[in-house]
């Protein structure tokens, strides 16, 4: 096999092998693994001038890795934490290929030295009583969504359930006969079981009664009867980024068709591009997406 043609093959290896198969880790992991590598691959290809199905092992080194942890603070703005999250998906690859890919092993051992940088830990912030009651008197109950969030809020308020957490409970995830409590999966698949207070159950209990499903329902689905996902945006908010008075005005943008759409971007796209809808370049890219 060409050196070239190691890189590609490898990463991709990474994911279905070691990750998913051999790790089995959380979706939550493969998509920040994927994050990772989908910006790394597009800065790399930016900087060496090459498809990333191009790149031999060899291409992968301390100064492209390095220069790509530097523009995420500098130029994306990403905090040291996220720096170190980036930096520990590529120790996590070049871990592997240590095992896979030894005759590169001097490249190896200088990315995976390459080592996370140090920050301050603030303390953590919490919601003050009054913040947490004008909080739950937000949700307006004559509104399903409003009932259902109001059910959600007054759950993460008493649990402290991650967002991931709360978007993932079903029906049958929650007991409220004697001992009311909540299991869900978190972090690391780590099963935990949490108990719930009168008001919690008071307020979980009509919920589930309007709800009225089997118990493999969603706790909270959104509109469609599907999951919540972890970064919906009211249509209040489209309103005001893009100026408008009213919701109404917003509306045509949510139902508006992709010729719709193809149509007004040909209005405004500059005369000396060809129109035409995007196609998708690099394969080893492509592989990131589909993930």
């Amino acid at each position: 096999m060409k050196t070239t043609a190691t890189f590609p093959a490898l990463l991709e290896s990474f994911f279905t092998e070691r990750l998913m198969k051999q790790r089995r880790v959380s979706p939550e992991t493969i998509a920040s693994y994927r994050d990772t590598f989908s910006l790394f691959l597009n800065f790399a290809q930016k900087h060496l001038h090459r498809a990333p199905s191009t790149f031999g092992i060899e291409d992968v080194d301390v100064p492209i890795v390095c220069a790509f942890l530097d523009h995420l603070e500098k130029e994306r703005g990403n905090c040291s934490r996220t720096r170190n999250a980036r930096l520990a998906a590529i120790h996590s690859l070049f871990k592997y290929a240590a095992l896979r890919e030894p005759a590169h092993s001097a490249v190896i051992q200088r990315v995976l030295a390459i080592p996370g940088k140090k920050y301050d830990r603030t303390t953590i912030d919490f919601l003050t009583r009054p913040e947490v009651e004008a909080i739950l008197s937000v949700p307006d109950p004559t509104k399903w969504s409003g009932r259902r969030d109001k059910a959600l809020l007054i759950l993460a308020v008493q649990t402290g359930l991650r967002v991931s957490e709360l978007i993932d409970l079903s029906c049958k995830d929650i007991s409220l006969d004697s001992g009311p409590h909540v299991r869900c999966k978190g972090k690391g698949r780590k099963e935990r079981c949490t108990t719930l207070r009168k008001e919690t159950v008071t307020v979980l209990r009509a919920w589930i009664r309007e709800l009225n499903r089997d118990p493999s329902y969603p706790l909270f689905p959104n509109a469609r009867g599907q999951r919540l996902s972890r970064d919906g945006v009211d249509r209040s908010v489209i309103a005001l980024w893009l100026g408008h008075e009213t919701l109404e005005t917003v509306q045509i943008y949510v139902h508006a068709s992709i010729q719709m759409k193809e149509k007004a971007m040909e209005k405004t796209s500059p005369l000396d591009i060809k129109p035409g809808r995007f196609q998708p370049g690099d394969e080893l890219l492509a592989f990131l997406k589909s993930l």
